[in-house]
């Protein structure tokens, strides 16, 4: 069942804004204790809780943890079971053994959405990654396709954060801090270790996912939205906690649901931001700057200016640049690509990416623009006036690591066999410039 429209929050005003603030919510006044977090008891009888992202020796400016305050504490269920049957296309451990390396582009097809009722955890398919959730250092890329609401089980990723991109259909998504409506064109980072749960409004709903185990951006902080406090008190026997672990599945029973948090405060928190509301950066001379002039998120790594991952996006802009190639240009690059569309066309592509299909162009693996597109571009000759890019969003996930790609990924049916085809027809342009030779000759002789 889904949950009632009213119930989720439509508009900026039904939550907190800003990026890696401290915040406070309580969805009755006065749960919130004063003065300290954990008094001996807590206003209106609450437990409270406490959920660490970082370590507890981290520099108090890096820390990011949050109270909450519940009715009934998350400790209270069975133990955990492997899920049965097992979830065989969800990986965190990426090794020979069950990927592989391919430097060759490849392009996917959108997927279809299953015939089976399929909700989001069981739709959530690995794509490529890299690293280990047990190194506790890497990335994994997935998409998701599914068609109906989770029924009375939560999930919780323990492995990692996970940042959301649907790209058909609505998310109403559940958490412990409260509940987030979330659009296509809008993505959504769920932290490690919150209990969520996810609806579907619209029924089939598709899209990606980037996890990394283990994020500061371009964005303005005040277009992050949180969730305000809201909870449910109500018995739900026979609940279920899903928790992804080292890459596998457990559940366990509890007879409560985990979304009883009545206040809550801190700085590790679900939130979702509107891609639309990002200003992107360009030209207003010549040549273009590299993509991550338009980083939104970044996971750095320790090393300055390398990420472990990048979420970068291509939304509508003008084009203006002087004496320009303004699409893309052909490059390799140290980072691995892997690149989807929301919705409209992508402006290196004429045609074959479609919305809801993916790329990936690993380290150093050529690529740029298609043939058609390259053609059309220089045909306009440097005539051209400022341009408009409309009806598009396409983003990258870009990566210091190199991407393994699973078995099932490479062996689809929706991969693009003919994506190299895209490529073929450039031909040489080449014309040797004899009279500028000779001037050059007559002018040193002289």
């Amino acid at each position: 069942m889904s949950p009632k429209s009213s119930s989720f929050p439509s508009e900026d005003s039904d939550y907190l804004s800003g990026f890696g603030n401290s915040f406070s919510s309580e969805a009755i006044a006065g749960a919130l204790p004063q003065g300290q977090n954990s008094p001996l008891v807590c206003p209106l009888g609450l437990y409270a809780e406490q959920i660490s992202g970082t370590s507890f020796t981290a520099p108090r400016k890096l820390n990011q943890r949050s109270w909450l305050y519940r009715i009934k504490p998350s400790v209270t269920h069975e133990p955990f079971k492997p899920r049965a049957p097992k979830h065989e296309k969800l990986v965190s451990e990426f090794s020979q053994v069950n990927s592989a390396i391919n430097p060759t582009q490849i392009r996917w097809k959108p997927v279809d959405v299953p015939d089976e009722p399929t909700d989001f955890v069981d739709g959530l398919y690995s794509v490529c990654g890299a690293g280990s959730s047990f190194l506790r250092h890497g990335f994994a890329i997935h998409m998701y396709a599914a068609n109906k609401s989770m029924d009375n089980c939560a999930f919780c990723n323990a492995d990692g954060d996970f940042l959301i991109v649907p790209q058909i259909g609505r998310l109403w998504i559940t958490t412990e801090c409260g509940k987030l409506q979330v659009c296509p064109g809008e993505v959504v980072i769920l932290p490690q270790g919150f209990r969520f749960s996810v609806d579907l409004p619209d029924g089939p709903s598709r899209g990606y996912v980037a996890e990394i185990f283990g994020a500061n951006g371009l964005a303005s902080a005040r277009d992050f939205l949180v969730p305000k406090a809201s909870f449910d008190r109500e018995s739900r026997p026979g609940y279920t906690i899903i928790q992804k672990f080292g890459g596998e599945l457990f559940t366990a029973k509890q007879d409560f649901s985990p979304f009883n948090v009545v206040a809550w405060h801190g700085n590790y928190v679900p939130y979702k931001y509107d891609l639309s509301k990002f200003c992107p950066y360009n030209t207003v001379l010549v040549d273009h700057g590299d993509p991550s002039i338009n980083t939104v998120l970044t996971a750095p790594t320790d090393k300055p200016g390398v990420a472990l991952l990048d979420f970068v996006i291509f939304p509508p802009r003008w084009l203006v640049a002087e004496h320009t190639f303004r699409p893309p240009y052909y490059h390799r690059n140290c980072m691995s690509e892997f690149m989807g569309l929301i919705h409209g066309g992508y402006e290196a592509k004429a045609d074959g990416f479609l919305p809801g299909g993916a790329s990936l162009h690993s380290c150093m693996t050529p690529h740029g623009p298609d043939t058609k597109t390259y053609e059309a571009t220089i045909a306009r000759g440097n005539d051209a006036g400022p341009h408009r890019i409309r009806d598009t969003m396409a983003f990258m996930f870009e990566s210091c690591l190199m991407p393994r790609i699973c078995p099932w990924a490479l062996e689809s049916p929706s991969v693009d066999h003919d994506y190299y085809q895209c490529w073929i027809g450039l031909k040489s342009h080449f014309t040797e410039n004899t009279g500028l030779q000779n001037h050059v000759r007559s002018d040193t002789e002289s």
